[in-house]
């Protein structure tokens, strides 16, 4: 099957096509470096010509409402509409477990991309997956202080080859719109993340301390609500295949 990756040069979308390709697909990679401009829709045309699966995961890095609707409501939409045009017969879309639960700006934009998912012509599968294993390091990178302020909340982390996997997987399989919610193999405290983060040598040495985020983060709501696909690895077990040297540097 010819299959478009749209962010196939990003994080996650580098496994989802290294994981087609290694499948016997014919993934085609949606970036600037190939010609597609999702913001303009310029190449998307010739791009999606002949594509039988759409797989979306280009993403946007902000905390600004305002940046990721505008990313996302214009992607998405020169996406959805170039894939009608070209008779794409599924389109597969990346989203985030608790995206309708927990107030966050960067949400916002995602809800705004399932939006045009669901209104579109073409068939689609959306699949929510839980935060990745890196994503309280993230949050940590943000703050230059002496301490780290880390949200009580707890996640339920996944590996992202375990989300490209699944996507590689629903991609070739028929359309079943909301897919099962996917996440890692158990709970973790953000705050413990924390905490086993900066002793693995993944993060600057500080004090963490833990805060109330209100919003719906710290009540659960970044936790999947029901049955569905679960990941095998662990938070420690990303510790471990991590090589921190560089960031120590």
């Amino acid at each position: 099957m010819k299959i478009a990756v749209a962010g196939g040069t990003g994080l996650t979308g580098r496994l989802v096509v290294e994981t087609l390709r290694g499948r016997g697909h014919a993934p085609v990679v949606l970036s600037r470096g190939q010609g597609v401009d999702l913001m303009t829709g310029s190449g998307l045309d010739a791009a999606l010509a002949g594509a039988d699966v759409v797989v979306d995961v280009s993403n946007v890095t902000t905390m600004k409402k305002s940046v990721a609707v505008n990313f996302f409501d214009t992607a998405g939409t020169h996406l959805i509409g170039a894939a009608e045009r070209a008779g794409v017969q599924h389109f597969v879309t990346l989203s985030i477990v608790g995206v309708d639960r927990v107030k966050n700006p960067y949400y916002t934009g995602k809800l705004r991309q399932e939006q045009i998912v669901r209104a579109g012509a073409v068939p689609w599968t959306i699949l929510r997956a839980t935060q990745f294993h890196d994503f309280v390091g993230q949050l940590m990178s943000g703050m230059p202080g002496p301490i780290a302020i880390v949200p009580k909340g707890r996640v339920q982390p996944v590996a992202v080859g375990e989300v490209a996997e699944a996507l590689a997987y629903l991609a070739v399989r028929a359309p079943q719109k909301m897919a099962p919610e996917l996440a890692g193999p158990r709970e973790e405290l953000l705050v413990d993340m924390a905490r086993r983060l900066i002793a693995a040598g993944g993060a600057r040495r500080r004090p963490v301390v833990p805060v109330h985020i209100p919003g719906g983060m710290t009540g659960g709501g970044l936790l999947p609500t029901g049955p569905g696909l679960r990941g095998t690895v662990t938070f420690d077990d990303w510790l471990k295949e991590q090589d921190f040297s560089a960031a120590r540097a």
